[in-house]
């Protein structure tokens, strides 16, 4: 009976330990089933997440949207050619030294640099890294090394002149020929100049914009400006990376932009005298900042005749008619290369009403753009780089950028570059304003007069008929604005 009692406990207890140990391997195939089907589900809804994420980073070109206001011209064949020819020589340069004084705002010192790396060739000179100019309207601190790649732009011309960051200290004591070079000055008077090498090691060149003839230059000079340019006189890598970054962005907001070298700001207007939809207080407000700016020459100009001779930036309204008139659809992701625009928020408002995606560097990289916030030269490089690799650039105004960035986008392939013919304009717009056009007259004479104006490829142009002397070299188009025929070459050649 005890024996019967204790193999029934027993039997109990392995049937009782069985149990529990099926329910809890149940449990746990139950909850591994629980587990992977709402698993699933997140793994699901996860990846429609990301889709739809990347659905909205990259969006689509509007199938009614017209293309062909996106579309560059054709290149026919034509491609980048900066080597020097077989006859060419490096400038040797021994014991004699060019320093350089760089004036004006970033692209202005850009081209001189340029202009004065040719120079210091012809004049067989060594380079002594320029200054740049830092008591002009921008009051940049910034030094060459802050702006440009220093070392790169050494090395990347080591086969055409010796360049040093620094003139030797047993040569910094001796007395300079200071030297305002002749503004447009071909070979010949560069090598009249080097008879200043027989009386002095060291040349400081106190101007550096447009020392150099746009034309009637040897050819090896002409690549040897384009070489400095283009492939020397870099950016510094924060600027480089950051400029790039920038263009990633704006890539992902819209597949293509506009970048608007918006010239409405306030040294502009008060320097031209524009003053068209400003009001009374505005318009006295630059009447008097060009009375007190002292290398301003003109003190008194008429607005009116400023504007009918095509002398004024294009307002941000005028702006917008003319892309609208263009076909751009108001989607259109403009960016603005520009400071501070004149008016503020109140006359940017009458370009958004066209075209609301209108964006600034500072609405795209707002934390890395602190450090650039006091060099405005810095800045400047930042829509330099976004300018170029846009794709369609226009200029409301000409200048040293707008000239700068349409011969670099030529160069690069003749990449689409609309300049706004603004005498033209003036006279549309007028017609407009005061109803004697409808809204498909307007369109179809702004594009007509801009079919020719859209960075096709040609020849630089020459001084207007008739003019004579020296006010022909200043009169002709910069070679800086369109390097064809010398540094740009067809399959052919």
């Amino acid at each position: 009976m005890g024996n019967r009692g204790h193999t029934q406990y027993r039997t109990t207890r392995r049937t009782s330990n069985f149990s529990i140990t099926l329910y809890i391997f149940l449990f746990f195939v139950l909850s591994m089933f629980v587990f992977f089907y709402y698993t699933k589900d997140i793994v699901e809804d996860e990846q429609k997440l990301v889709l739809a994420s990347e659905k909205k980073e990259e969006p689509e070109f509007d199938e009614n949207e017209d293309n062909s206001v996106w579309e560059a011209s054709k290149s026919h064949g034509l491609h980048p050619c900066i080597k020097p020819t077989a006859k060419y020589k490096a400038a040797l340069g021994w014991k004699r030294y060019l320093t350089v004084k760089s004036n004006g705002g970033l692209n202005q010192m850009r081209t001189g640099i340029a202009d004065m790396v040719a120079v210091a060739h012809v004049m067989n000179a060594t380079l002594v890294i320029p200054q740049l100019d830092k008591r002009s309207f921008w009051q940049d601190s910034s030094t060459f090394s802050d702006i440009f790649d220093e070392n790169h732009f050494i090395k990347a011309l080591r086969g055409d002149l010796m360049i040093i960051k620094e003139l030797p200290k047993e040569i910094e004591s001796l007395p300079r020929a200071r030297k305002h070079f002749t503004s447009w000055s071909g070979v010949g008077y560069y090598e009249e100049m080097t008879q200043l090498w027989k009386e002095h090691q060291v040349i400081h060149v106190a101007k550096s914009d447009s020392r150099l003839a746009n034309n009637e230059l040897p050819l090896d000079i002409q690549r040897l400006r384009c070489r400095a340019l283009y492939s020397a006189l870099r950016f510094s890598p924060p600027i480089e990376r950051l400029g790039k970054k920038l263009v990633e962005q704006l890539r992902t907001r819209a597949k293509r932009y506009v970048a608007l070298h918006l010239r409405y700001e306030k040294d502009m207007l008060s320097f031209t005298g524009c003053t068209y939809g400003l009001t009374d207080a505005e318009a006295e407000e630059l009447r008097v900042m060009r009375e007190k700016t002292n290398h301003w020459k003109i003190k008194v100009i008429n607005s009116t005749e400023q504007r009918i001779g095509g002398f004024c930036p294009l307002t941000p309204k005028e702006v917008g008619l003319f892309l609208q008139a263009l076909g751009y659809p108001p989607s259109t992701f403009i960016y603005i290369a520009a400071g501070e625009i004149y008016g503020g928020n109140t006359r940017l408002s009458e370009l958004k009403s066209y075209f609301p995606n209108v964006v600034f560097k500072e609405m795209l990289a707002t934390p890395e753009l602190r450090e650039f916030a006091n060099h405005a030269s810095q800045a400047a490089a930042l829509d330099y780089l976004i300018s170029v690799e846009s794709d369609v650039f226009i200029p409301s105004h000409s200048g040293n950028m707008a000239r700068a960035v349409e011969g670099h986008r030529r160069f690069l392939g003749h990449r689409k570059t609309i300049t706004p013919d603004r005498k033209g304009l003036v006279e549309i717009f007028d017609q407009l304003e005061a109803g004697q056009l409808d809204g498909s007259s307007f369109s179809h004479l702004v594009r007509h007069l801009h079919k020719n104006r859209q960075g096709a490829p040609r020849k630089r142009a020459g001084a207007p008929p008739g003019v004579r002397g020296r006010a022909r070299s200043r009169l002709e188009e910069s070679f800086y604005q369109n390097p064809y025929p010398e540094c740009i070459c067809s399959s052919r050649e």
